[in-house]
């Protein structure tokens, strides 16, 4: 069983960044944030492979960047020009799996979430 402990969340103005972090309480292939606001589904934010491999989900490269750490077993998630509509509870999410899979279903581990919220 892996752990996954988040932190980085809170409250920005628009325009401005955040950068979540995630450790695991061991080594782990796939790590990964989605996102969900109230009534919806978690959507992929960004996963990351131990190898450096990325997958971004729709609209979300550019803004924001994933990158890891293997030897922390830490993924980070960088937050740039946030807008409102970024508000969220942000969640790790990691996977002994070969595969950058984009949803929630083929992730086996899951953080407790760290809420952002941007205002205007």
């Amino acid at each position: 069983q892996v752990q996954l402990v988040e932190s980085g969340g809170g409250l920005v103005q628009a325009g401005g960044s955040l950068r979540l972090s995630c450790t695991a309480s061991g080594s782990i292939f796939i790590m990964a944030w989605f996102r969900q606001t109230p009534g919806k589904q978690r959507d992929l934010v960004a996963a990351e492979s131990r190898r450096g491999d990325t997958n971004y989900g729709a609209s979300m490269k550019g803004r924001f960047t994933i990158s890891r750490d293997n030897a922390k077993n830490t993924v980070y998630l960088q937050m740039n020009s946030l807008k409102p509509e970024d508000t969220a509870v942000y969640y790790c999410a990691a996977v002994n799996s070969r595969y950058l899979a984009a949803a929630q279903s083929a992730y086996d581990y899951w953080g407790q979430g760290t809420q952002v919220t941007v205002s205007s």
